[in-house]
């Protein structure tokens, strides 16, 4: 009787700690119709979600061949729309596929990660071997990441949302959801983002070594831009590696999204050798 009632003890203990569907995060309410569940997405109506355009962007045209090619396209290279995150698990057995706006994967693991998504109201649709079993509408926003449960049986689970600290820096999955790098919210900048001194000297150091002239050194400084941060400081370092003042005076203008205490950008001014550019930069940032 003894042992009887010492492993229902364990069991108990083991089941306390596991994670039971439906008892963490915050239920997101399903708006997948009984007609959308009941039909199977093919491979033609996926590619229709796909030529959907995002939101302010200009619709691509459709064509079958050269004649409807267009001479002269419009091209944007800098639009701006956010950067968010999403992952999502799905915990059970089975070949799902995830949508999450504009972008699509399927796999069988049961993580889905989604990087470089725009802010604002982004759909998201769960097929269950290409049947749509969820569809709900998440809230991102910039410079944060979205961290989901589902369970087809008890729906899709909004667990946190996290400032995004680095990009792509993931070496746990689990981490995820068990610590996430321990962030504490910013002050409104996401003070937590700019890179740390020791990977910016190494970062800068590694430019000046690498790259004699203007162009070398501005590719890797866009490059680094795409996934960091950088305090006034570090920025004006960077424009003031720069030789010529027309592209000392770009490079600040472009890279001021990226500041993580622009309150303090008066700073970067003193990377410019004529009095010109440093009031057109104040001028551009006090317009913003």
């Amino acid at each position: 009787m003894k042992k009887i009632f010492i492993s229902w003890m364990l069991l108990a203990g083991i089941s306390s700690w596991a994670q039971e569907a439906g008892k963490a995060g915050e239920l997101l309410k399903n708006e997948a119709s009984a007609t959308e569940m009941r039909t199977s997405k093919s491979p033609d109506e996926r590619n229709k979600t796909f030529n959907q355009p995002r939101s302010g962007n200009t619709p691509i045209p459709q064509r079958s061949g050269n004649e409807n090619r267009i001479k002269n396209p419009n091209y944007q290279w800098n639009r701006n729309y956010g950067y968010a995150e999403v992952f999502l698990r799905i915990p059970e057995q089975g070949f799902f596929t995830v949508e999450v706006g504009d972008q699509m994967m399927a796999n069988g693991s049961g993580k889905y990660r989604f990087f470089d998504l725009s802010s604002g109201r982004i759909p998201i649709s769960i097929y269950d071997n290409g049947f749509l079993i969820y569809r709900t509408t998440l809230m991102l926003r910039n410079n944060n990441r979205m961290v989901l449960d589902f369970f087809t049986n008890e729906g899709l689970y909004l667990l946190d949302s996290y400032p995004v600290q680095n990009q792509y820096g993931f070496n746990d999955w689990n981490d995820v959801w068990n610590n996430p790098y321990g962030n504490q919210p910013g002050g409104g900048y996401y003070n937590g983002n700019a890179m740390d001194n020791n990977s910016f000297r190494h970062f800068f150091d590694t430019m000046m070594q690498n790259e004699r002239f203007d162009d070398g050194k501005l590719t890797m400084i866009h490059q680094q831009m795409r996934v960091s941060m950088f305090t006034s400081a570090q920025i004006r370092d960077l424009v003031k590696a720069i030789r010529f003042d027309d592209k000392k005076l770009a490079l600040a203008k472009s890279i001021y999204r990226n500041c993580v205490d622009r309150e303090h950008y008066i700073v970067v001014t003193d990377a410019f050798d004529f009095e010109s550019s440093r009031r057109e930069l104040m001028e551009y940032v006090s317009k913003l």
